[in-house]
This record gives C-alpha cells, sequence and structure tokens, in this order.
C-alpha cells in the first residue's frame, strides 16, 4: 500500500525533451520534400513516364517523413527513483514474471536458463516473485536445463544479492574475471559459483547429445511420445517458496509450462502462449502486475521490477491510467545500432503522445487491462465502477468472455476487485493449470478477441498494444543506464531477413484487421498523433516498393537517357535534402556514441531489409486477405557465443571481447530474400558501365534533357548502400552469394537494360 502523503517526492517523474532545432531540421527537410514535389509537378508536361514514377515514390517518402515530423514533435521519457520505494510503499505488489520459448535447436535451452537466472535474482522481495516459463516446444531437453538451473539459482540468487552483482546473467557475468582489490570471502564464493555454473552448463551440453537422462527420473514420463505440435497440457511446479518472507537467500517460485497442442487446431503462436501464461499464474499466484521477456533477453538492471512499480504506484501521475510499462530493446552485440537510434528518437516521440508502443518483450503490464477493463470502467480511487462491476463480474458474462473453469472465474474476479493473492500452495492449482491449457478451452470465449494478447497477426505485440491505446489507455517509456534487459540480435543475413519479414508482415496484418489506426483515429479512445505513431509502423511493408523503384530509377535514367533529378539550380534541392538528411542522422547516431562506420552499416542495412525482405510482406498479405494462405510464425534463431557459455578458458573469454575477422559480415543462402538486392547492383553496375561505353539512347525523347553527372552519383550512391552484395558476389562460402542467385539477378538485369534501352 502506497503512502499518499504529498510532501514525500516522487517516486517518478516525467521528463520532456523538446528541441527546438531539431523540430526546425525536421520542418526543413518536409519543405525541401514539398518543394521537389512541387517543381516535379510543374515541369510534369515536359517529362516522361519516369517523372511521374519519382513524383510517386516521393511522395511516400514524404508522406513518412511527416508522419516521423509528428511523432518526434514532443519526446519523452520517464525517471523512476527506485530507492524512494520502500520509504513510500509498506507491502510492495506481487509480480509473474513470463518467459516464453518455443525451439530448443533455434533457442539454446543454456541461453533460456540464463535469462531465467536472471529474473529469479532481481531485487525484489522473493516471495512476491513468480517466475513462469513456456515451453511451445515441449522439449524435454528445455525442462531439463530449466530444472538444473534452477538448482544452481539457489546458489546464485543468494550469492548474486549478498554481494550486489550487477549483471545477473551466468554467462556474462563470468565473462571478466573478479577485481583483485576484492575481499577473500568474495574470491571464494566467486570461484565456488563459477565452477557450479560451469557444471550446469556442461550437464545441459552434455544433455543435449545423449537422452539417456530421460529414463532415470520419473519426472520426464510426461514428455514421453510428445512432438512439438501434438502433445498434451504440462504444468510443473519446479520450485516452489513455500512460507516465504522475502529474506535474500530465498528463490521466487518457478513454474514449467507447455500448452496443449494438436495438429487440427489453431494455437496462434506466441499470442496463444502468453494467454495461456495469463490464465496458468491467475490460477496460481495471480498477481496484479506482469512482466514478460523473450528467451534470450535478459535483465541486466537488478532493480527493474522496482523501477517499473515507481510509475503504477506513483499516485500524481494518474496511475490508474497507465496500462504497461515498456523498457526498450537493448542488445549486447553490434547488430542492432540501428534499432538503438530509432527506439532513442521514435520511441520517445511515441511516449511524449499517448505512451510507448508495446515492443513484445521488457514489459510491465496490468492484469485487469489484459482481461478488457478501459477507462471508462473505473473510478477516480481505480476501482471498478457500479456499472462496469455489473458488466463484469456477472457469473454468466465471466464464463462466456474467459472460460468455464470455476477456478480461473474466481481468480478473474480477484484480479478486478484488486483483492490481496491467497497464499496457497501452488501445487493445488496444478488440475485447474491443466483444464485451461487444453487446446479447446478458448473456443467461444473473448481470448485473444478483446482479452489478453490479441490474435489475428504474428506481430502480436503491436496487435495487443494498440488494442489497449484504443480502450483509452496509457503507457510509460523508462529508459534506465545501464539498460534494463539485452539480448541478440540474430547477425546480418537470412536469420534476420527472416525477422524482417515476419515483424513487416504482421505489422500489415494489423494495419488491414478491425485494429488498424486507419478506423481507430476516428472512432475510438485514441489519440490522432498516436494513431499516426501506428499507422508509420504498420505501413513498413508497403514502403519496399517506392524503396525498391527508387534504387532501380538512376539506372533506367542513366540508360534511357533521360533526367530524374532536376537541373541547374534546381538541383540544389535534391543535394540540400539529402546532405541534411544524412547530417542530421549521422548526429543522431553519433549523439548516442555510436562511429560513422556504425552510422553508415545502418544507413545500407535500412535499404538492404527494406527492398529485399519486407518486400515479401506484401504478397504474403495479399494471399492472406484473398484466403488462399495463411501467415506463418516461425522462431528466430537465437545465437550465444561459445565463450559466453561459461566453460571456457579465461583466455577464450577475454578474446570474446575483440572483434574478429568475420565480425558484422552479411550472411547469405540462397533464399529468395537476396534476389533483388543482387538484382539491384548489377542493374547499376550495367548502367554506369553502359554509361561510361556510351551504351545509352541516342537523343532524349521529350523536353526535360537527358541524364547526367546527378544520376551517374545517384547509381553510385545505390551501389555503395549495397555494398554487402557488392562484396557478397566476391565471397566464398556463407559470405558469398550462391550462384543461382547471381545466375537469376543477372537474367533478370538483362531484361533490365534491354527495357531501358
Amino acid at each position: 500500500m502506497a503512502d499518499s502523503s504529498s510532501s514525500l517526492p516522487p517516486l517518478c517523474e516525467k521528463i520532456s525533451y523538446k528541441n527546438y532545432f531539431l523540430r526546425a531540421v525536421d520542418l526543413t527537410i518536409l519543405g525541401l520534400l514539398f518543394s521537389l514535389l512541387l517543381y516535379r509537378i510543374l515541369l510534369m508536361n515536359q517529362n516522361n513516364t519516369v517523372w511521374v514514377v519519382a513524383f510517386l515514390c516521393e511522395s511516400c517518402f514524404s508522406f513518412v517523413w511527416l508522419l516521423i515530423t509528428c511523432i518526434k514533435w514532443s519526446p519523452a521519457a520517464y525517471k523512476s527513483y527506485p530507492e524512494r520505494l520502500d520509504e513510500r510503499v509498506h507491502d510492495l505488489p506481487s509480480v509473474d514474471m513470463f518467459v516464453t520459448t518455443a525451439d530448443p535447436v533455434r533457442e539454446p535451452p543454456i541461453l533460456v536458463a540464463n535469462t531465467l537466472l536472471s529474473l529469479l535474482a532481481l531485487n525484489y522481495p522473493a516471495n512476491k516473485l513468480a517466475c513462469y516459463v513456456s515451453d511451445d516446444g515441449c522439449s524435454p531437453l528445455t525442462y531439463f536445463s530449466l530444472k538444473e538451473a534452477s538448482k544452481f539459482a539457489k546458489i546464485w540468487v543468494p550469492f548474486c544479492k549478498k554481494y550486489n552483482v550487477k549483471v545477473r546473467a551466468p554467462f556474462r557475468y563470468f565473462l571478466n574475471p573478479p577485481v583483485p582489490t576484492e575481499s577473500s570471502e568474495f574470491s571464494k564464493d566467486w570461484e565456488m559459483t563459477k565452477r557450479e555454473y560451469e557444471k550446469l552448463s556442461r550437464k545441459v551440453e552434455d544433455a543435449t547429445g545423449d537422452s539417456h537422462w530421460l529414463d532415470e527420473e520419473d519426472d520426464f514420463e510426461a514428455f514421453s511420445n510428445t512432438k512439438p505440435n501434438d502433445h498434451s497440457t504440462i504444468v510443473k511446479v519446479v520450485w516452489e517458496n513455500k512460507g516465504g518472507v522475502g529474506e535474500e537467500n530465498e528463490v521466487p517460485h518457478f513454474v514449467y509450462i507447455s500448452r496443449e497442442k494438436r495438429p487440427n487446431y489453431l494455437h496462434h503462436y506466441k499470442a496463444g502462449a502468453m494467454n495461456f501464461l495469463v490464465r496458468v499464474s491467475g490460477l496460481m499466484t495471480n498477481a496484479p502486475y506482469m512482466l514478460n521477456v523473450d528467451c534470450d533477453m535478459y535483465a541486466n538492471e537488478a532493480d527493474v521490477v522496482r523501477q517499473a512499480m515507481c510509475i503504477f504506484l506513483q499516485k500524481s501521475m494518474n496511475s490508474n491510467h497507465c496500462a504497461f510499462v515498456q523498457y526498450p530493446q537493448d542488445f549486447y552485440d553490434s547488430n542492432a545500432d540501428e534499432l538503438t537510434v530509432l527506439q532513442s528518437y521514435l520511441g520517445q516521440g511515441i511516449a511524449g503522445i499517448q505512451g510507448p508502443i508495446y515492443a513484445g518483450s521488457g514489459c510491465f503490464h496490468t492484469r485487469r487491462v489484459m482481461y478488457g477493463v478501459s477507462i471508462d470502467d473505473l473510478e477516480e480511487d481505480g476501482s471498478l465502477s457500479s456499472v462496469a462491476a455489473r458488466k463484469y463480474l456477472a457469473e454468466e458474462n465471466l464464463e462466456r468472455k474467459f472460460g468455464n473453469s470455476k477456478e480461473m472465474v474466481k481468480s478473474v474476479v480477484e484480479a478486478l476487485q484488486r483483492k490481496p493473492n491467497p497464499q496457497n500452495t501452488l501445487a493445488n492449482s496444478l488440475e485447474a493449470a491443466q483444464e485451461v491449457g487444453h487446446c479447446h478451452y478458448e473456443y467461444q470465449t473473448s481470448w485473444g478477441k478483446t482479452i489478453g494478447w490479441l490474435y489475428e497477426s504474428t506481430a502480436e505485440d503491436a496487435n495487443t498494444s494498440i488494442g489497449i491505446h484504443s480502450r483509452g489507455w496509457t503507457s510509460s517509456y523508462i529508459s534506465p543506464e545501464p539498460p534494463a534487459f539485452l539480448g541478440a540480435m540474430p547477425p546480418g543475413g537470412p536469420d534476420v531477413m527472416l525477422q524482417q519479414r515476419r515483424w513487416a508482415t504482421g505489422l500489415l496484418e494489423v494495419l488491414f484487421n478491425k485494429q488498424s489506426p486507419l478506423i481507430g483515429m476516428f472512432c475510438r479512445k485514441i489519440r490522432f498523433r498516436q494513431s499516426l505513431a501506428y499507422l508509420y509502423i504498420f505501413t513498413w511493408g508497403l514502403r519496399s516498393i517506392p524503396e525498391l523503384f527508387y534504387c532501380l530509377l538512376p539506372a533506367y535514367c542513366l540508360l534511357h537517357n533521360s533526367a530524374l533529378f532536376p537541373k541547374g539550380v534546381y538541383l540544389g534541392i535534391i543535394v540540400t535534402l539529402v546532405g541534411m538528411h544524412c547530417l542530421y542522422t549521422l548526429w543522431e547516431f553519433m549523439s548516442l556514441g555510436f562511429s560513422v562506420q556504425s552510422w553508415f552499416v545502418s544507413q545500407s542495412f535500412w535499404r538492404i531489409k527494406t527492398t529485399c525482405s519486407w518486400l515479401f510482406s506484401i504478397p504474403d498479405i495479399i494471399l492472406k486477405l484473398l484466403g488462399i494462405s495463411k501467415t506463418v510464425f516461425i522462431v528466430t534463431k537465437k545465437t550465444m557465443p561459445k565463450t559466453m557459455s561459461g566453460t571456457g578458458s579465461g583466455k577464450a573469454q577475454r578474446e570474446d571481447d575483440y572483434p574478429n575477422k568475420n565480425s558484422g559480415k552479411f550472411e547469405f543462402d540462397g533464399s529468395l530474400y537476396f534476389l533483388p538486392g543482387t538484382f539491384i547492383v548489377l542493374v547499376n553496375l550495367a548502367a554506369l558501365a553502359g554509361c561510361s561505353v556510351g551504351l545509352q539512347r541516342l537523343s532524349p525523347r521529350h523536353r526535360g534533357g537527358g541524364s547526367g553527372l546527378a544520376e551517374v552519383g545517384g547509381c553510385i550512391l545505390v551501389v555503395t548502400l549495397f555494398l554487402p552484395f557488392l562484396k557478397g558476389m566476391f565471397g566464398k562460402g556463407k559470405y558469398g552469394i550462391p550462384l543461382s542467385t547471381i545466375s537469376k539477378a543477372a537474367f533478370f538485369a538483362v531484361l533490365f537494360v534491354v527495357f531501358a534501352l
């Protein structure tokens, strides 16, 4: 319960980052874009079809920049003061923590175990925490790894809290040796804890290649004759903190679950797993707040729960209207600089409107909001209004919405009424937990429609997020230092292309479903600028078409001997526009501590993912809308360097701090993702070669003039941005583009050249 005394300092405060100079730059770039469009309109009759195509592409770019300007207009974030929490809150609320995994091959169990260990060791009373891991792959190896990790947690958690360890994921913590100035007791405990972690890592590694341990314990009987897509519900209480009072040596509850799956039933991918987590946790601990993280995103800040509670419990902020607290997704590798910058500027911009967009991981949710409660259903003190109470608490309505489990309905009523959790034994809820995990349990209920994580899109995070904001709720954004959560991005190549395609397809699904911001901005409680922010995100896939055409236009004009860019002094519009955008984005990167090389790599990768990955989201969504096929959620491969497993030597671990010769290289395979990029490079190289040998139309057939140095510069810029593909054409192994892809791209490039000439 929070102390409401106004004389005490606040638990958090909202910080505004308004910058009038940056606003002026945004508006100047927008003005230059509109000037270019006006110039093209005035000279449209003097030029050919290329001029029209360029005008359409630049209209799309102008619209996107208009959205960006609106989003970034009033950036904000929250700063929390967790050190003030104990003096303001006498009884901290409980928090249920969710981890999702689905494939023991693409998501190594030792990586999942490290995420689990980092959560169990957080600076929060252990009797107020419970961790639930959902294994959608129903893997005995994953269960074995997590069970062994829970044993190690009895050593790891007290060690972390005794010495106030900063990094609480063992595979990262043991990368560096202890400081020589530390006490002998610490050094002794450090060595002992490291040895135990190495034993854990070896056990998991040995179990990966040998399944004899399955027959050693009856605990694995539930996994016999199971398949990832065909198995019964499994719920196991791996560790229960019985009679805990929140002491440092206590370990929070830990429950392993795997919902029932059958080949002929829809299981709704991650969203379905999250809803099962909500139901099971509601039956067992029913905490008012829930944290969800991906299996590769470990907790890097020990006070992360306390920081989020500062937001939820700060009364002066009208905390009853805060539905969730989102932390930025940060990464410990070097493949995510672009995403970090995007979150820092656009993320804070969205946070200054109605609140950040739920990003799928590193987010604290309120259980009542996930149960479908709207702003209008609450009184001033946060309790349900009399109208809402009749609406939500009627027994027939509860069973229709939440399913026919009496235990589930009882837990929902307690959550909606904000009643404290009864300290029951977790094992007493196992039978009810099995029941709510049946694949037919959600049939004819509101799960996935208006309750819990929403279905109808593989981007369940964005779909759920706009559903929450459409009910009038706000959200909060915290970007602490050090980062709250850290994960690993897939390396640049097939895995990241797959991930980007899945994101773009899922976002387009939301754009064309009933949650679309095009509908919400006029008839729901979502704010207009927040709808524009969602519109910017959801149209990522559609932007691939103008990007692709604009990458080909300089080459076409050079071969066709037609003008793409303005002539004379009007060329200054293009030069100024490109120059300002480059300097602006470069400043954004360097102000966050990134290098010029990092900026260039990110600009290059943006063009690559737009034209090579997002492009495939368009046929995906067309086929779905036509009812020909359905979108499929494919798990992205998570990588964990060997030196991080904890079993390597100290020398090997220290070498990991230095980049190897292949670090940052782009990887290729024979998939279609790399065909558009190879085609773009070959076409622009052919245009430059053709121009140098005079292989062009002799004279332009229009009054707009022929091609010139501007078009040559455009081709060179495109080739530079697609430099990884140019290198890949001469690379070997996984760093080289397959000959089959080059052959296909060359065939299309020849057709393009013939068409242009």
